[in-house]
């Protein structure tokens, strides 16, 4: 018993069927023809002529058939030598295509060469920027497809692989560079200026919402003579009323010696979290820490579900999902790659270096998944395939062959005639 993979062959295509049936017809014609006009040559002239035409025609389109046929399988079911051609040499062709793939299409130089002239940016604006981006019957297959691989996936183990790899991701950054990195072209470039402002307004916030613990304090800290005098009272309403003109000056002074003090701190906190091993060591064993948190855990299950949450909900129904906000930001972002050239010349290089890596890193798996899964395949399923691909052009080799015999013919007959 063979142990070769039997597939499902898929059933040939009506067009393949159509242009069968119209080739073999008009064999069969040229055949009723041919004895027409054998029968009746002597009734005119010009029968001989028919006869010429209909008998080198069905000599052209046997030949044909038997050709186009040979490809496939043993014409008539006979063992005929070099018959047969595609089943009794599948791996042949398996291994042909594959190295036609890694020659052709997945060397490194070919696909940069291709990508170089591929315009993958300006392709996805337009379709982001279009309003129907999501219908058509692309679009409704693409989101089915989506929506049955992210319902088929094993959501715990696939939760679970995302949290992985977040936290690996996370375990391997040195965060602490990073941020200093960060905060220091913040300031660089004023924009932290924004931070100290809402640090001012949070600052007023809580000493608003706090007045009552700093009476109590200076109540509690005072003697009994402040106290019996309410001394501790005007003290401590005072001390309130200086933090919040103080609060108010460093708000409308981006000049006050505190908001100066404030940002010379964050500068050497900048410095720092690149240079001091300690602070970094600090930061490092809070990131690990925070890590193994279970609240964090959590979060990052809980960010994940939503993600997936939302996913789905663009998969079912990319027209109501994409009609939002988020529909609005991808259209943006599409005008954006359409009129930004510089963005689109970075997504450029990006995709043609990651076309150019994949096909440098996995061309050669590439190359075996092909010539392994025909291999695989058994001889029906190879040729029920290919033939379904490539049939419908090889009925039309037989139509031409029957009528390109027929006028040779004529010509062969016309020659006789006149010699």
């Amino acid at each position: 018993m063979s142990l070769t993979p039997r597939l499902r062959s898929d059933p040939p295509p009506a067009g393949l069927r159509r242009m069968r049936m119209v080739a073999t017809g008009l064999l069969l014609a040229m055949a009723a023809l041919f004895l027409a006009a054998r029968h009746f040559q002597g009734l005119h002239p010009a029968l001989p002529f028919v006869r010429a035409f209909a008998e080198a025609a069905m000599v052209g389109g046997l030949a044909d058939w038997f050709a186009v046929t040979a490809l496939f399988r043993h014409p008539l079911h006979l063992p005929i030598p070099h018959t047969a051609i595609i089943p009794r040499n599948k791996d042949r062709i398996a291994e042909t295509l594959g190295q036609f793939l890694r020659a052709n299409f997945l060397i490194p130089r070919v696909v940069a060469r291709r990508m170089q002239r591929l315009d993958v940016a300006g392709a996805a604006g337009r379709w982001l920027a279009a309003p129907s981006h999501g219908t058509g019957r692309i679009g409704a297959g693409a989101s089915r497809l989506a929506a049955n691989i992210l319902e088929s996936l094993d959501q715990e183990r696939l939760g679970g692989m995302v949290k992985g790899a977040i936290a690996g991701r996370l375990r391997a950054i040195d965060v602490a560079p990073l941020f200093g990195q960060a905060l220091a072209a913040a300031i660089a470039n004023g924009r932290h200026l924004p931070l100290l402002d809402s640090m001012t307004r949070g600052a007023a916030r809580i000493l608003e919402a706090n007045e009552h613990l700093i009476r109590e304090m200076v109540h509690a800290r005072a003697g009994s003579v402040m106290r019996w005098t309410g001394l501790d009272e005007t003290l401590a309403t005072k001390i309130i009323e200086g933090l919040k003109k103080l609060i108010d000056e460093m708000a409308e002074d981006p000049a006050h010696p505190v908001r100066a003090k404030v940002e010379e701190g964050l500068e050497s906190l900048a410095d720092r979290l690149q240079h001091d091993p300690e602070l970094q060591a600090k930061v490092e064993s809070f990131k690990l820490e925070m890590l193994e948190n279970e609240g964090f855990q959590r979060w990052v299950e809980g960010l994940w579900e939503q993600s997936r949450g939302a996913m789905l909900r663009l998969a079912r129904d990319p027209e109501r999902a994409l009609g939002g906000r988020m529909g609005e930001a991808l259209r943006q972002f599409g005008g954006t790659l359409q009129t930004d050239a510089k963005l689109a010349r970075t997504i450029n290089r990006f995709v043609r270096r990651a076309a150019v890596g994949a096909a440098s890193d996995y061309g050669d798996g590439i190359v075996r998944l092909v010539s392994d899964t025909i291999r695989g395949w058994d001889a029906q399923t190879v040729t029920s395939r290919l033939e379904n691909a490539v049939g419908r052009d090889l009925q039309y080799i037989r139509i031409n062959g029957t009528v390109v015999g027929g006028l040779v013919g004529v010509a062969i007959h016309a020659v006789d005639v006149v010699l």
